[in-house]
């Protein structure tokens, strides 16, 4: 065992052990038994780290070797080569402080790791501190902003490539249903005559919309205050450092990030992550919309619409035999409940930033980069395990379509809303009595008014709708 030793006291820890006394103290404090910090916001802080520490080292600041040694140990962690992250990144996801025992965290794993190629044991700061070495010219409320939206811009690229594969299987499903004739529902009830195919390009429309604004928003994520410490005014002797950073995690990261022109406002305001939760919302409702609208033309086999058949995926039930659950719709509209409820979490942490700090973050970065995770793994599911496996009925769409007096909205120019409706009514809403009596009013309608308004004999039956 080591004892590490801050202004509270000293705590015990494993000789070997990567993380040091603030880690051990951050997860004591907030053991809710949540769950770890998401990864991607681990990496992304790594690679702020790794930045500093390459422009450091060519600044020829501090100690001989220390930062070529925090470059490796960054890439170590960045190559999964460290050790198994859960014993390193220990801290858990809601915290308070802002984010900053997560930054700790960070710090103490980098330190020792760096130490450990240095053939030092852990703990052995005096050599490299996790503080005067790994954060140098650094501060929480920079690294943290910084790195949540590399984060983000990251998970915001995965799901755009799979909002875009599928809409392509939506418009692939357009193409193919495009003769197959079925009937409309406007509030579940018979509407005029579609066809599948012009109900999955719709769906394709909408999801080409989540796509570009999902696209177009990464826009206003590229601006960082990494440079500008605690309440992001930049110390005016760090421009070297803090643009020199900037560029190297451009290049690391091949993101086009810029500086803050106002680096304060990115400190203070998280009104750039509603934004996005708010178009992660949209995208979950379009999503919801979709599936449901699946599960209802899959109901049955007999008992239900029955218009398209999705694929058999697993037993549906304990006690009755052969029946098969559109699980993938369920599952992908309960992934979309679950961003539209983490889109009121991170309204309600945003608007709670007093100040020049948000305290709230944490919830925050943990829920938006949680619901961009699972946006994509949901359209993805979606897309391979639904849009593209299943199949259309076209037997029973042309059934219903049979069946129903949409139809008789045809007849409404010619005849007036009121005598059509009044046909319906008279025939119980058969509709094959309803075509007879309609057929015979355009006939009366006809006889009665032989010309046409320029002068010529309208045509006979062939008229009819």
């Amino acid at each position: 065992m080591r004892t590490e030793r801050d202004m509270l006291g000293e705590v015990e820890l494993p000789d070997g052990a990567l993380f040091g006394i603030q880690s051990a103290r951050a997860r004591e404090n907030f053991g809710l038994s949540y769950k770890p910090v998401n990864r991607r916001l681990i990496h992304a802080i790594v690679k702020v780290k790794r930045s500093a520490a390459v422009v450091y080292e060519k600044l020829t600041v501090g100690k001989d070797g220390v930062y070529r040694a925090i470059v490796n140990a960054c890439d170590l962690v960045l190559a999964g080569e460290a050790g198994p992250e859960s014993e390193m990144f220990i801290v858990d996801a809601l915290q308070g402080g802002a984010g900053t025992s997560t930054n700790m965290n960070v710090n103490e794993v980098l330190a020792n790791i760096a130490l450990r190629s240095m053939g030092r044991g852990c703990g052995e700061y005096g050599a490299v501190h996790p503080l005067d070495d790994v954060n140098r010219g650094q501060s929480t409320n920079d690294v943290y902003p910084t790195a949540l939206r590399i984060a983000a811009i990251e998970l915001l690229r995965e799901l755009s490539e799979s909002c875009a594969k599928l809409q392509q299987s939506l418009q692939e499903r357009e193409n193919e249903f495009g003769e197959v004739r079925k009937l409309g529902r406007t509030e579940l009830m018979d509407a005029v005559p579609i066809t599948l195919g012009a109900e999955f390009g719709a769906y394709a429309q909408a999801i080409a919309r989540d796509r570009w604004r999902l696209y177009k928003v990464e826009e206003r994520l590229r601006q960082v205050n990494i440079g500008g410490t605690a309440v992001g005014l930049p110390p005016k002797d760090e421009r070297k450092y803090r643009f020199g950073v900037i560029e190297e995690l451009r290049r690391v990261t091949g993101i086009g990030l810029a500086a803050a022109e106002y680096p304060k406002d990115i400190t203070q305001n998280n009104d750039v992550f509603v934004e996005v939760s708010g178009l992660l919302k949209a995208l979950a409702v379009n999503l919801m919309k979709i599936s449901n609208d699946l599960r209802l033309m899959n109901s049955g086999p007999h008992g239900g619409l029955g218009e398209i058949r999705l694929a058999g995926l697993q037993a549906g039930s304990t006690v009755m035999p052969g029946k098969s659950n559109p699980v993938i719709p369920e599952m992908v509209m309960q992934a979309a409940m679950k961003v539209i409820a983490g889109d009121a979490a991170i309204t309600s942490a945003a608007a709670h930033g007093e100040f020049e700090l948000n305290a709230f973050l944490p919830l925050i970065a943990d829920t938006l980069l949680e619901n961009l995770s699972l946006l994509e793994r949901a359209s993805a599911l979606f897309r391979l395990k639904c849009v593209d496996t299943l199949f259309a009925n076209a037997e029973r769409c042309e059934a219903l379509l049979g069946g129903s007096y949409a139809f008789a909205a045809s007849f409404v120019a010619t005849l007036g809303y009121d005598r059509v409706a009044r046909a319906i009514a008279d025939n119980g809403g058969d509709s094959a009595k309803i075509r007879e009596a309609l057929e015979a009013f355009l006939r009366e309608t006809l006889n009665k008014q032989p010309f046409g308004c320029n002068g010529h004999l309208r045509p006979p039956s062939s008229r009819l709708p």
